[in-house]
C-alpha cells in the first residue's frame, strides 16, 4: 500500500489523491490587497475622527448651556459664543446657526451641520451632524 493520501494538520501542506501539493495561506497579492484597504480605512478615520470629536464638543457645549436654562436668546449665543473661545475644536458653527426654542418652560438648543472631509485629489467626503440638547 503506498502512501497516496496524506492528509497534514495545521499549516502543512497536504497531499491529495495524485500527490499533489496544495498549499495554504495568503499570497502576496492577497497581502497587498488587504494592506491597501486597511490603509485606505486608516486614511479615512484619521480624518474623519477630529470631526466626530468636534460633534461631541458641542453636544457637550449646548447640553451644558441648556441645563444652565438662561432667560433669554441673546444669553444662550453669549454662552456659546463665550464657549467657543475657549474650545478651540469648535470652528464648523456659530451661535448664529444655534436653533432656540422652548418647550414646557424648558430650553431647547438644536443645530445642524456639514462638514467635508478632503480623502484625496477630487475625492470628499461629506458627513452630515446634527444634535439639540437633552
Amino acid at each position: 500500500m503506498g502512501l497516496s493520501k496524506l492528509v497534514g494538520t495545521g499549516s502543512r501542506a497536504v497531499l491529495g489523491a495524485g500527490g499533489r501539493r496544495h498549499q495554504r495561506g495568503v499570497s502576496l497579492i492577497g497581502l497587498l490587497f488587504w494592506g491597501v484597504v486597511v490603509a485606505f480605512g486608516g486614511v479615512v478615520a484619521a480624518r474623519v475622527l477630529p470631526t466626530v470629536m468636534e460633534y461631541y464638543t458641542i453636544q457637550r457645549v449646548v447640553d451644558r448651556i441648556a441645563a444652565s436654562n438662561p432667560s433669554t436668546v441673546p444669553a444662550v449665543r453669549a454662552d456659546f459664543d463665550r464657549a467657543q473661545q475657549v474650545e478651540y475644536s469648535v470652528t464648523s458653527i456659530s451661535s448664529k446657526d444655534l436653533v432656540i426654542t422652548k418647550e414646557n418652560d424648558k430650553l431647547r438648543i438644536s443645530f445642524a451641520y456639514d462638514k467635508q472631509v478632503e480623502l484625496g485629489g477630487p475625492v470628499f467626503l461629506l458627513i452630515k451632524y446634527a444634535g439639540q440638547s437633552r
